[in-house]
């Protein structure tokens, strides 16, 4: 033995579960994630309201930022981290974005087939004459 307590040092993740711990640790782990979500918030609105960023790259920064927050979420409130605990959580998050993807890419790739395989609206509208 080393002389060092396996408690004596914190090896959770950011947002994992203190097993055995205060209540005081919980409240502050939510406390920081709230100060990170709040500040990404403010950065998003500061950004797209203020001209210090270029023009065209202020979508590519507000998706950056949007990411952050999503990561900040899944760590802070969602306890999802990378423990071998976690690991079904994880594999549930994944699938539901996938579901997601698939639905929003099919719906976005067949209304693109319908536009462009439906009659023009004015030669419609003289066929209905």
């Amino acid at each position: 033995m080393s002389g060092h307590d396996e408690d004596d040092h914190d090896e959770t993740a950011p947002g994992e579960e203190h097993r055995g711990g205060s209540g005081f640790a919980a409240i502050q782990v939510y406390l920081l994630g709230l100060l990170l979500a709040t500040g990404l918030t403010v950065a998003s609105f500061w950004i797209a309201g203020s001209d210090l960023v270029w023009g065209p790259a202020i979508p590519a920064a507000l998706l950056a930022l949007a990411v952050a927050q999503i990561g900040v979420h899944l760590v802070f409130f969602l306890h999802i981290t990378s423990g071998p605990e976690n690991a079904n959580n994880s594999l549930a998050l994944a699938f539901g974005v996938l579901i997601v993807l698939l639905v929003v890419v099919g719906s976005i790739w067949i209304m693109g087939h319908l536009n462009h395989n439906m009659m023009p609206m004015d030669q419609m509208i003289r066929m209905q004459r």
